[in-house]
């Protein structure tokens, strides 16, 4: 099950101190320790505002090898899609799927555009956010455990149950990325080590 990764949306939560953080860690610290327990997180900083390419390199400076970043890029304007993306791709070898924010109604000349001038090898995923995109097909959507070439799921709706997390462990197929969502208490990096427990990940 290597090739299912899971991980939290973010890890900068001084709130986490001292359950999943230790109590005297500096917030500069804390993603060398969460890079300790899972091996990928969900980028949101990227969804307000887009770093400079050395921040994207000194996160991957943080992480192990087979880490990966999911890295939110929210659709404003579609003449800063190839910036993002080269910006993105600082991670090298740690940058994993890119999520794209589509929260307008269905324009399937955008979607054209998108999947026609991304390099084909990203992973990229669409986080469609209105209704009139439902039924549309060819793409990775965000909670289709039935998409190819690899799933992204976005656990958005705690709290979980052992049954709830032990039926998504039942239905999951690699490769896939799997995030829960922050809240103050640390219960997301909870959840996700038991989704790794019972998929027999350490």
């Amino acid at each position: 099950m290597a090739e299912i990764h899971i991980g939290t949306s973010g890890w900068s939560y001084p709130s986490w101190r001292p359950d999943f953080y230790p109590a005297g860690a500096d917030p500069t610290e804390f993603l060398g320790h969460y890079a300790q327990r899972f091996d990928t997180v969900e980028l949101n900083t990227t969804g307000y505002r887009l770093p400079a390419e050395e921040q994207f390199h000194r996160w991957r400076e943080q992480v192990p090898d087979g880490f990966t970043f999911a890295v939110k890029m929210p659709l404003t304007r579609l003449d800063r899609v190839g910036t993002f993306v080269e910006r993105a791709q600082a991670l090298g070898d740690r940058l994993g799927p890119i999520r794209i924010v589509l929260p307008s109604a269905r324009d399937d000349g955008v979607l054209a555009f998108l999947t026609g001038s991304l390099d084909p090898s990203l992973r990229v995923v669409f986080d469609f956010r209105h209704a009139t995109w439902e039924g549309v097909e060819g793409v990775v959507r965000v909670n289709d455990l039935a998409a190819e070439p690899f799933r992204y799921v976005r656990m958005r709706e705690p709290p979980y149950s052992d049954a709830d997390l032990e039926e998504l462990a039942a239905r999951l197929r690699p490769p896939a990325w799997v995030f829960f969502r922050h809240e103050d208490a640390p219960t997301a990096p909870t959840y996700a080590s038991r989704l790794r427990v019972l998929l027999g990940k350490r």
